[in-house]
């Protein structure tokens, strides 16, 4: 076949120029028509970190399974000894739940040495056993919360774990949990490359004294992680509070969340992420997102019976951005064969709401006192109950929070926020 004659393939230059023109008008038509428009929802997915299974957590699934796209659920645990624990969750539920799940496999932080082989054979026989299970696997996701010195092996790890995955798995994607702390190391765009996406956690991830999210460092590390990315990302949001214990030297000695433990009130706190202010965090990346960032993974699930977590009906209303509206009140409740009357703060509104700060008591109270998160202050005018201990009050529950003993047999306290 003879050579193109350049004289007759060539375009002149006038058309090359009317084209592009053309061109430039029709994307700036289909921009004014469509650019302008807000963009499409961030999808929600959910961390189900239950150990066990009860039925408050099946009824959790069942009730928010039209609003969760997947299902993050913890599938094993590797302890600082090397041991495992699998988790044993319940098929039915999930396949009821009709969304994808991630099967979520944590290595405690600690951990000294990490066996690859002896990890990947485990993990390939778990989510074999989950497949055959009939539970339809889209992903696993490796929580590793490691020190940074350590991404080097980890990134090896990942990638024996990749190759073993698309032999026994093709199509299976994977996925890690990613610090903040990452975000300063070279080694952060090699352990990306082994992934098909990642979770950025931006809770829990400070020294306790400073609280449990900040919506400040959050965006600016979540701005900082989409420079180091190429693939897909979620950011998890917390959904739930934690007791945070410290010993006489300022060491923190327990931190108490899913599981209780046994540690002394002396030294406590409480830190909670409040659902109004994660909710207008949630709501304002949605409208100003950073490059890649593919959804929002709330970490935890809420149960009716955990109650270090917001309730259902809360958690439902940030998620599709309703309005939250809290309404607290106090009443008294005599109490048998006493003087003394107890104080009850009520909260009759449709969505959770943050302890308030101190209870007013009525002038014609003599005698108070405090418990559960509250201890007896004065004003120049009243006795008050002052609130010691930050907290969430779930919709439609109440609290004793102090007694009171007063010369009037019907009083009057107030709330102040």
């Amino acid at each position: 076949m003879p050579p193109l004659d350049p004289s007759r393939s060539a375009v002149p230059a006038a058309p090359v120029a009317r084209l592009a023109r053309r061109a430039l008008a029709a994307m700036m038509l289909i921009c004014m028509a469509g650019c302008g428009k807000p963009l499409p929802a961030l999808p929600n997915d959910a961390y189900v970190w239950q150990r066990t299974w009860t039925p408050a957590v099946a009824a959790a699934i069942d009730v928010s399974r039209g609003f969760v796209a997947s299902w993050h659920v913890l599938a094993a645990e590797l302890d600082a000894r090397g041991r495992w624990v699998d988790m044993t969750p319940d098929a039915s539920v999930l396949t009821a739940a009709h969304g994808p799940v991630v099967a979520v496999v944590r290595f405690d932080g600690a951990l000294s040495d990490l066996d690859d082989a002896a990890s990947i054979a485990h993990i390939a026989t778990l989510l074999g056993a989950w497949q055959h299970e009939g539970i339809a696997l889209a992903a696993v996701e490796i929580d590793y919360d490691c020190a940074t010195a350590r991404l080097a092996g980890y990134q090896r790890f990942l990638g024996a774990l990749r190759e073993r995955l698309a032999v026994a798995s093709p199509g299976m994607r994977l996925s890690i949990t990613a610090l903040p702390t990452w975000l300063d190391s070279p080694a952060l765009d090699s352990l990306l490359a082994q992934t098909d996406e990642a979770v950025l956690q931006v809770h829990a991830v400070m020294n306790p004294v400073r609280g449990l999210f900040d919506e400040d460092r959050a965006q600016t590390w979540m701005r900082a992680f989409a420079r180091r990315t190429h693939h897909p990302w979620r950011v998890a949001l917390p959904t739930y509070g934690t007791r945070v214990t410290w010993g006489p030297d300022g060491r923190v000695t327990g931190i108490e969340s899913e599981r209780p433990t046994l540690q002394s009130d002396d030294l406590a706190h409480e830190l909670v992420a409040k659902p109004d202010e994660i909710g207008a965090f949630a709501a304002r990346i949605g409208r100003d997102r950073p490059a890649g960032l593919a959804g929002i993974v709330w970490f935890r699930l809420p149960t009716d019976d955990d109650e270090r977590a917001w309730s259902l009906v809360t958690w439902r209303a940030v998620l599709t951005h309703a309005p939250l509206r809290p309404a607290l009140s106090v009443r008294t409740r005599a109490a048998a064969g006493s003087t003394a009357a107890d104080v009850v703060l009520v909260n009759a509104g449709t969505a959770d709401a943050s302890l308030p700060s101190r209870i007013r008591l009525d002038s014609t109270c003599v005698a108070a006192d405090g418990i559960n998160g509250y201890t007896l202050d004065r004003d120049a005018r009243n006795l008050v109950l002052r609130r010691t201990q930050d907290g969430l009050l779930r919709a439609g529950r109440q609290r004793t929070i102090g007694w009171i003993r007063c010369t009037q047999p019907t009083v009057t306290s107030r709330v102040d926020p």
